[in-house]
Formats: C-alpha cells, sequence, structure tokens
C-alpha cells in the first residue's frame, strides 16, 4: 500500500504503534525485552525534557529504571537510537560503560558530592573536560544489521535482506516466488529468496530433515527439505541466507509448498557492483558493433550495471543496459571492450 513503516526511535515512537506523517512507526514496547512500564519512563522524560540531543543525554534524562542494559541493548538493535546520530555496532561496543559512569554520576549528585570541573557532562564539554566516552564510528554490515533488527523487531523494518541483490539474483533464478505459484502441480523451477523461520528436525527414524520460509520481494512460500536433499545440501541453510532453491511445487495442501531437491548459495553482491561506463561515438555503433558489445557482456557476467555514453555531434546520452547485461569487471572485461571500441572506450 507504499505507506512506509519505521523502526522504533526513542524521540519519535509510542507505546504502541503510531501514525506520523503518512507512516506508522514501531511501537517501543513491541520491541523485544522493552515493556511498557520502561516505556513510560521513556515518554514521561521526553516530554518533560523535549527530545533527546544524544545517547548521553538520555542516559542523563530517563529514570534510572529505563537503563536495564538488557532493555538498551534491545533499542540498539532495533535502531530505537539510530536518529540520535549513533551506529548502532558502535553504540553497542561501550553502551554499557556510558550507562555505568551515568549512573555513577547521578548517584554523586544526588548524595551531593560534586566532581572536580562541577557541571554536567555537556558542560564540562563545552569547557574542554569532556570525560565522556567516545562512541566508535563503526557500523554492521547490511546483513547483520537486519538480522539485529528482525531478532528485536521479528521482521525486517528499515529494509529487506534482497534490497540491492535482487538483480544480482535474477541471473540465478528461473522465476519469482509469485510466477511458481500460478504453475502447475509438480512443475520443476529453480527460485531464489531469504531463509526465514528456518526449523530443523528429526524424522522418526532419525534422520535429518528442515523446513523454512523462502521469502524474496515479492512473496514467500514454505519449502520442505527431505532427508536425501538435506545431506547434500543442508549445510548452505542458515538464517537471513540468501540462496536459490531447485524444487518441484505442491499443491496438494491449501498453502503451496517447494519440495526442495538442490539448494545453492549464489554469489550475489549487496546493493550491486561498481557501475561499468562504456563510451562510443554515436556514428561508430554499427550493428556489428553493437552485437559484439552484447557478446562480450554476456561473457562477463556480474553484479555492475552497465552504462552507454553514446556521444553525438551535439550532447552525449547515457543508456543503462538492462539487468541482463550486469557484468563482473575483475575478469578481462575492459581488455575485451577496448579491442572492440578503441583504448578510449571506458568512460
Amino acid at each position: 500500500l507504499d505507506i512506509p513503516v519505521l523502526v522504533p526511535d526513542v524521540n519519535e515512537s509510542e507505546s504502541d504503534f503510531a501514525v506520523r506523517d503518512g507512516s506508522i512507526r514501531f511501537g517501543l514496547s513491541a520491541v523485544r525485552n522493552v515493556g511498557e512500564g520502561l516505556v513510560a519512563h521513556i515518554v514521561a522524560a521526553r516530554e518533560e525534557g523535549g527530545p533527546f540531543r544524544d545517547f548521553f543525554d538520555y542516559c542523563e534524562r530517563v529514570d534510572p529504571l529505563a537503563l536495564n542494559k538488557r532493555t538498551i541493548e534491545s533499542l540498539i538493535k532495533a535502531g530505537g537510537f539510530d536518529s540520535l546520530g549513533h551506529p548502532r555496532q558502535g553504540l553497542l561496543h561501550v553502551y554499557e560503560q556510558i550507562v555505568d559512569q551515568t549512573l555513577a554520576r547521578r548517584r554523586e549528585r544526588d548524595a551531593g558530592i560534586m566532581s572536580l570541573f562541577g557541571g554536567n557532562a555537556e558542560t564540562r564539554a563545552e569547557d574542554g573536560f569532556d570525560e565522556r566516552i567516545t562512541i566508535p564510528d563503526v557500523e554492521f554490515d547490511k546483513r547483520a544489521r537486519l538480522a539485529h533488527e528482525k531478532e528485536m523487531l521479528g521482521l525486517y523494518v528499515s529494509e529487506h535482506p534482497l534490497m540491492g541483490a535482487e538483480r544480482g539474483l535474477r541471473r540465478h533464478v528461473e522465476c519469482t516466488l509469485t510466477e511458481l505459484k500460478e504453475l502447475r502441480e509438480g512443475e520443476t523451477r529453480v527460485v531464489g529468496g531469504v531463509v526465514t523461520a528456518l526449523q530443523r528436525r528429526y524424522t522418526k527414524r532419525g534422520d535429518l530433515m528442515a523446513t523454512f520460509v523462502l521469502e524474496d520481494l515479492g512473496a514467500a512460500l514454505e519449502v520442505m527439505v527431505f532427508p536425501k536433499t538435506m545431506t547434500s545440501h543442508g549445510h548452505v541453510l542458515e538464517e537471513d541466507a540468501i540462496v536459490c532453491v531447485r524444487g518441484r511445487l505442491d499443491l496438494r495442501d491449501d498453502d503451496p509448498k517447494i519440495i526442495a531437491m538442490e539448494i545453492t548459495q549464489p554469489e550475489v553482491v549487496l546493493d550491486g557492483g561498481p557501475p561499468v561506463r562504456v563510451r562510443v561515438k554515436r556514428a561508430a555503433l554499427t550493428h556489428d558493433k553493437v552485437e559484439g558489445l552484447k557478446e562480450i557482456l554476456r561473457a562477463h557476467p556480474g553484479d555492475s550495471p552497465v552504462y552507454v555514453h553514446l556521444e553525438g555531434p551535439d550532447r552525449t546520452t547515457v543508456l543503462q543496459l538492462a539487468d541482463d547485461f550486469l557484468v563482473d569487471s575483475s575478469n578481462g572485461l575492459y581488455a575485451d571492450l577496448r579491442v572492440l571500441l578503441g583504448a578510449d572506450c571506458i568512460a
């Protein structure tokens, strides 16, 4: 329905799901290990003093009960502090130290004990006495970040693991899951997607089998992996992995299923490879050159998009080629292109 769903946010979320500016904001109490009582303390501090400026400000202002380390870890993994400008991985490295330091300082302040430089942490930082712990500027890669997000929220919210990899995956499959559902009982196809809801179990004979849900950007289907296939291909199965499944469509029950025959992990580059730009004069692009260009690009399949810069007498037109011509530029592609189109053809 094109309605954005946003990750939980300590500055924006309520306890429950809320609608803001045409978007659905995840509720804080829907995050794993975060209860409604703790959320009430967060919202109360926000309403009293305004939005939190950063994680240090958050720790200074919320009730100490809301500084439960398990809760904060869950909020970090879910993206609850993203808007404060801290990378999730960097904050996970040091949040415990920051919480301990802040609680100790608050206890001293409540007991009437002044620090050497006085004032609060922000004032001391402005005066050049910054005793705050540095939050490392490091972030999880996409797969780890989304895995944490799903662990805390039950689903992917900020984006899907296939975003950016769908074009590369398309070269390894024969149809999408939506197209597979339209086929007849027993037809075999290669499909691809992300492994979710993975469950391994033993049959009555003691053989290992598995079930999982294969999910692409348009649909999801349950996959049955029986012992024989599990023995040969079970080692590639892991939660959130991108896989290709050659399987048979089973329509005997109410819900369509895939009976797996082969499972592989294709080599796909998340967010695609670096673009390849080819420069050629419009007048020199003959039919033979076009056919030669097609052959070269198809001989170097990969994940990088190709752009052709057509140079005319008045202007240059840039064309992005279809996903059928995604390439790998690391294995002699440029040399082949220069032979066909000239030494200066790489833009």
